[in-house]
């Protein structure tokens, strides 16, 4: 019975193990691509330039691990070594200085590292219908993996028991000693104890989990009365999204363009001619249909003049929330902070139907202003601020540095909470 027990706690043991090893991988690459997004995303790309070069290989361009260490930190102070490779790529990007992320951990770089390594080439990818599962997600691939060791480890487990209550039968039947009636299943005290353990951890996790995203919507794609896709009016046609949210650096809302904005182009064009288009369920997307979808919630007959009194307002299906217990206003972030609509909306111009790009939770914003710079210089909104400015033109204030949100008092409660 002693044996029985010692191996029911070491089959436990075993599991647990293995269950937090795998939520433990499975975190981490989340943190890798939460980071990436946080603070790369609006510049950089894996396999493509942007503002930024393309990361994918990042490690084997530099020197050493920890001079790119210092280059994500403080681009501007590292540049004064001399590096010739941090001065070739200055250079090469008209000599526009990568932003400073001195808050970054050399574990948090290297989960974004590991991230990036992780995402795969676009342009090495297999023709339709040759491996169709080369591209499957790593975190799932883990997962599947540590799920089917760990059932394996409880079979064995369960195997070793038998084996050693037979034994000990056979045993107790050569010595003549009487043999125990075995006891049910239901009334085992290691099986009620590993089967606890189990729902305890499993249960604790998927509460918690549940628990912390109660309420976000990341992912969130609804399907839209009209298919507008930003990536041919943001993309390729280069439409500035200002020009359709008009309130995103004057207010609070980013506001939704009304019908007689989007008639302003659309009385013109009646018929698309632009690349093929397709949904999220793969189906090719009739362009000149939906312009039509458009003229009817407008009023719009072809060949007589319009008369905007018809309109009525399109029913768009609302994507980014945030809870009423919380302000954010567009304008202090794209006016004052300066900060590119990527950076929260992710890469929206290469969006078809639009989906809600960041989780927009707590620890996500506060992340944001503990690293994010703001732009003091020739910037009236922070004018009252003249202790930073006197300081920064001291120099007591390193200016490569700069002033953070938090230093102004970004990570307050109140500022959000009130």
């Amino acid at each position: 019975m002693i044996l029985s027990r010692s191996i029911a706690k070491a089959s436990i043991a075993a599991f647990l193990f293995f269950v937090s090893l795998c939520f433990s991988v499975a975190a981490n690459a989340q943190d890798g691509k939460a980071l990436f997004s946080a603070n790369c995303a609006s510049c950089h790309a894996p396999h493509k330039k942007l503002t930024g070069p393309a990361l994918a290989g990042v490690e084997s361009r530099w020197s050493s691990k920890e001079n790119l260490y210092s280059w994500i930190r403080n681009s501007s102070a590292y540049l004064k070594t001399g590096d010739p490779y941090a001065v070739n790529l200055y250079n090469e990007y008209n000599k526009i200085a990568m932003n400073s992320f001195p808050n970054l951990k050399d574990a948090e770089i290297d989960a974004i590292l590991t991230y990036i390594n992780s995402v795969p080439d676009p342009s090495k990818a297999p023709a339709a219908g040759e491996g169709a599962g080369a591209a499957a997600n790593v975190e799932a691939d883990n997962s599947l993996l540590f799920g089917i060791l760990t059932l394996i480890l409880a079979v064995v487990a369960l195997i070793m028991l038998q084996v050693n209550a037979n034994l000990k039968k056979l045993a107790d039947d050569k010595t003549g000693q009487p043999a125990l009636e075995p006891i049910p299943f239901w009334r085992n005290k290691a099986y009620i104890a590993m089967v606890t353990v189990v729902l305890f951890v499993v249960g604790g996790y998927l509460t918690t989990k549940g628990a912390m995203a109660y309420g976000r919507s990341q992912d969130y794609q609804p399907e839209q009365p009209i298919y507008y896709s930003h990536a041919v009016h943001a993309g390729t046609n280069q439409i500035n999204c200002q020009y359709c949210h008009t309130g995103a650096a004057q207010g609070k809302q980013a506001t939704i363009p009304s019908v007689n904005v989007c008639m302003n182009c659309h009385q013109a064009i009646n018929e698309y001619k632009g690349e093929k288009m397709y949904n999220e369920a793969g189906e090719e997307v009739d362009g000149t249909a939906e312009i039509k979808k458009l003229y009817k919630y407008a009023g719009f007959e072809e060949g007589k003049p319009w008369d905007p009194s018809k309109a009525k307002p399109i029913e768009w299906v609302r994507i980014h929330n945030l809870p009423d217990h919380v302000y954010f206003n567009h304008a202090q972030h794209v006016k004052a902070g300066q900060v590119a609509c990527q950076t929260c909306h992710g890469e929206i111009q290469k969006m078809g139907e639009v989906k809600q790009f960041s989780d927009l939770s707590m620890g996500w914003c506060v992340n944001c202003h503990r690293e994010t710079k703001v732009q003091f210089k020739d910037n009236g909104f922070y004018s009252i601020y003249e202790k930073y400015h006197a300081d920064l033109k001291s120099g007591k204030i390193d200016s490569t540095k700069g002033i953070t949100v938090e230093k102004i008092g970004g990570t307050e409660c109140q500022k959000c909470h009130y």
